[in-house]
């Protein structure tokens, strides 16, 4: 890392991440047949909780794990969420509370395969003042054209934002 890069506000060119994904759902037989194979497996990365994942309960998963579209739905509201609060932080709008239940629509294909066609958040934001409402508003739409995760996915990611002011 060069010395310029370990200023504050400076970040290097690219982060790299890693995630080892192990199968769990071998019940003996391997993937002797379709109904024979658990979708189970454990998402692990250093130093972390190992996360329980599955398949979506549709498709044969284990409905009180996570699933892949799950994750990319909460990846979504986490990044906007964290996007948002660092423009408040800079805009001086003091966020007292965020909450985001954010929704999803995969559709499916004949073939087997499918998309998500779209995400929509839905944040409450409670602010410390009226004064500040019309801006934090006003920050979705920077927040979600610079969420590292938003910019990647190939769908449109929608924001119906709810601003609160603290009473």
């Amino acid at each position: 890392m060069t010395e310029a890069s370990q200023r504050p506000g400076r970040h290097p060119a690219s982060h790299h991440y890693e995630a080892t994904v192990v199968w769990t759902g071998n019940r003996g037989t391997g993937t002797s047949a379709y109904r024979e194979f658990g979708r189970e497996h454990d998402i692990i990365s250093a130093g972390r909780p190992t996360l329980a994942g599955s398949a979506d309960p549709a498709f044969r998963g284990d409905p009180e794990r996570w699933n892949p579209e799950d994750f990319l739905v909460a990846a979504l509201a986490e990044c906007h969420m964290l996007t948002f609060l660092h423009l408040a932080a800079l805009g001086g709008v003091i966020v007292t509370e965020y909450v985001d239940t954010a929704t999803g629509t995969m559709e499916m294909n004949n073939d087997g395969s499918g998309q998500f066609a779209e995400v929509t958040l839905h944040p409450v934001v409670t602010v410390q003042d009226e004064s500040m409402r019309e801006k934090a508003m006003s920050l979705h739409h920077p927040a979600g054209e610079m969420c590292f995760i938003a910019r990647s996915v190939n769908f449109p990611v929608n924001h119906d934002g709810t601003v609160v002011v603290t009473s």
